[in-house]
């Protein structure tokens, strides 16, 4: 409980600091001694704050997004990136902005989800007509899927000349984010309290279908559940931000070595730490080259990656 209570005082330090990074001044004293309508102010309030309530909304539902898919699918190698999730809300994103362009964000972002579901429905019904006989085999038909609703995707985008609307969305970047413009982060949010909520369901899931039906639960219906919340938290930061790769990815396997796989333990484990990692990966990219920034995908892909072969190396050495 101690190391929890302090994680959280790390990413809350770490989420005053993003507040006073940027091209634009803004510091304590300035804003103690200015009005409601002064430029530091405005930009507080404008750009930092929901910058900063992006990138915790961000961090901490796709991290939670990733360790209910690994528990559905029983495999620790699993996530939005290497299930053809992100690859689907893509293409989904994209037939919508062709078809309903006038759409308002929030039904172009619910047929990314659809499309999110559907493509995560398929790679599970790949995953049990291909017999298995090792774990990385799973992750392997993920990218195989997620690779051709890719190769779909950017074809059609090329055909439209959309190519760099498809770039803008696969490449994270909270830079343009704006007061108005992330609010459907929330959705992440509730999805995210909805996991925890049915944590002890989705630990019951992992163990398998038929342990799941003997103690009475409706092993389909945690499943589709499970799909639910991974392909609306995939879609809404997609829209928003853009993908983040690696993150569902890291953050539940470090938060697993530390506390164990008891979902209804690791989840505030993995909020806080999924924010606090992509507060510091925001924070690294912004100073490196300022006053340029580094795209928040290009960090968390970098640091994300090489953590990860850390522990998988790791984990085979003492194996």
């Amino acid at each position: 409980m101690r190391l929890l209570v302090l994680a959280i005082v790390v990413t809350i330090l770490l989420a005053i600091v993003s507040l006073f990074i940027g091209v634009s001044n803004v510091s304590v004293a300035g804003l103690l001694s200015s009005s409601a309508d002064d430029r530091q102010m405005q930009v507080l309030l404008i750009s930092r704050i929901p910058r900063m309530l992006a990138i915790i909304l961000s961090g901490a539902s796709m991290a939670i997004a990733g360790l209910v898919m690994q528990i559905i699918v029983r495999n620790r190698f699993v996530e939005a990136s290497t299930a053809g999730t992100t690859e689907s809300a893509s293409f989904g994103f994209l037939i919508a902005t062709l078809l309903v362009p006038g759409w308002p964000l929030m039904g172009k972002m619910l047929i990314a989800a659809a499309f999110a579901l559907v493509g995560t429905a398929l790679f599970l019904r790949i995953l049990r007509a291909v017999p298995l006989r090792d774990v990385m085999l799973v992750p392997l038909v993920g990218i195989m899927v997620g690779g051709i609703i890719g190769a779909v995707t950017t074809f059609i985008a090329y055909r439209y000349e959309l190519l760099p609307t498809l770039l803008a969305w696969s490449m994270g970047d909270f830079s343009g984010i704006l007061r108005g413009r992330y609010e459907l982060l929330w959705i992440g949010l509730g999805c995210a309290v909805l996991a925890y909520v049915a944590a002890d369901r989705f630990t019951v899931a992992g163990m398998g279908k038929d342990f799941t039906t003997n103690l009475g639960l409706n092993y389909q219906r945690v499943m589709v559940l499970g799909l639910v919340i991974a392909s609306l938290v995939s879609a809404s930061v997609l829209v928003t931000a853009g993908s983040i790769p690696s993150l569902g990815l890291v953050i539940p396997n470090l938060v697993s070595l530390m506390v164990g796989d008891n979902m209804r333990r690791t989840v505030p484990w993995v909020a806080v730490m999924g924010a606090g990692f992509v507060l510091a990966c925001d924070i690294l990219g912004r100073v490196m080259r300022y006053p340029y920034e580094i795209p928040i995908s290009v960090v968390v892909g970098v640091i994300g990656s090489a953590i990860f072969l850390y522990l998988l190396l790791r984990t085979r050495r003492h194996a």
